[in-house]
């Protein structure tokens, strides 16, 4: 007698005739990166100053943000700066960059006007681009002769396109910036580390969900594929410098409503409810939900903290 245990040979579930739905994606979304994007007001925090661990502080540090000239490398800034360090953004805009530091520094000094004004320096740089990478950061150091501390590699886009008909030219300035610029950006820092001898340096990748899972239901693929690699990059990175005392670690948020998100949702409104349907925590998230994470991973707080991906997705990844 055999022991094989044959199974029923139809499904005891009724079929259905829009199963897996939730999870498909609709190739008829379209977005475009567009060449003007829209500008980001200032984070709107407490300016009262509660009592924390001073391990969290950031005074005297600097703190270089790619991509700091909007979005949430804006808020990451401004995040930097409310935490007591000197920030350089960096920015392929370099008119919206300097407008963005005048902008953080102003209002910083407007709410502190006892508190010693933090420098904020503005830099225009491709980081798609080596040269433009090594002499944007040849500034910075002028500019900060004390050195750099913090790298946040915030420079990155998204687009949305069929994966058959995306073109190869925009699917390889997207790889350019989000991926090499990363990696260009990563090791210039991680060089003049090295070559010092400096203990302690800390960078901080800006992943994101989509490395990890497969949004819906905008077609997206070279995206994802950018934020997967940019993920394993920070891995990568964190083992072969950890014994030079460099920390690298990688935080991937969820769907942001930034400017251009707020955008993209007025052209496409249907979207939003599709997003925040998927989300547990019930909302978007908004910048300021990456201030926590991304002035952790700056100061002496995760001093042993390395190779991490922290998700700040309000649960999207989970489920």
């Amino acid at each position: 007698m055999s022991n094989v245990i044959n199974p029923p040979s139809t499904s005891a579930a009724p079929p259905s005739s829009v199963a897996g739905a939730a999870t498909r994606i609709n190739p008829e979304i379209t977005n475009q990166h567009p060449s003007l994007v829209p500008e980001d007001a200032p984070a709107q925090i407490s300016t009262t100053h509660k009592r924390t661990l001073p391990i969290f502080s950031l005074e005297g540090k600097t703190c270089v943000v790619t991509g700091g000239a909007r979005g949430l490398g804006y808020v990451m800034s401004q995040a930097f700066i409310e935490s007591g360090a000197n920030v350089a953004i960096v920015d392929l805009n370099g008119p919206e960059a300097q407008k963005s530091a005048e902008t953080l520094h102003k209002i910083y000094t407007t709410s502190n006007p006892t508190a010693p004004p933090p420098k904020v320096t503005a830099h225009t740089c491709d980081v798609s681009d080596p040269q433009s990478v090594s002499s944007a950061f040849q500034k910075i150091l002028e500019l900060h002769p004390s050195g750099i501390d913090v790298l946040v590699t915030s420079a990155g886009f998204t687009e949305n396109f069929k994966a058959e008909e995306y073109p190869h030219d925009r699917m390889q300035k997207l790889w350019g910036v989000n991926v090499d610029g990363t990696y260009i950006c990563a090791v210039e820092v991680a060089k003049e580390w090295i070559k010092n001898k400096k203990q302690g340096g800390s960078i901080i990748m800006v992943g994101s969900m989509s490395g990890s899972a497969v949004n819906v239901p905008q077609p997206q693929a070279p995206y994802n594929a950018s934020k997967a690699a940019v993920r394993q990059l920070a891995a990568s990175f964190a083992i072969e410098w950890a014994p030079h005392g460099i920390r690298v670690n990688c935080i991937s948020p969820g769907y942001m409503m930034t400017a251009l998100t707020q955008k993209i949702i007025d052209e496409q409104p249907e979207l939003y409810n599709n997003w925040v349907s998927r989300i547990p925590a019930g909302r978007m998230g908004n910048p300021v939900d990456l201030m926590g994470a991304v002035v952790y991973l700056a100061s002496d707080a995760s001093s042993y903290t390395t190779g991490a991906d922290i998700r700040i997705d309000g649960g999207y990844t989970v489920i």
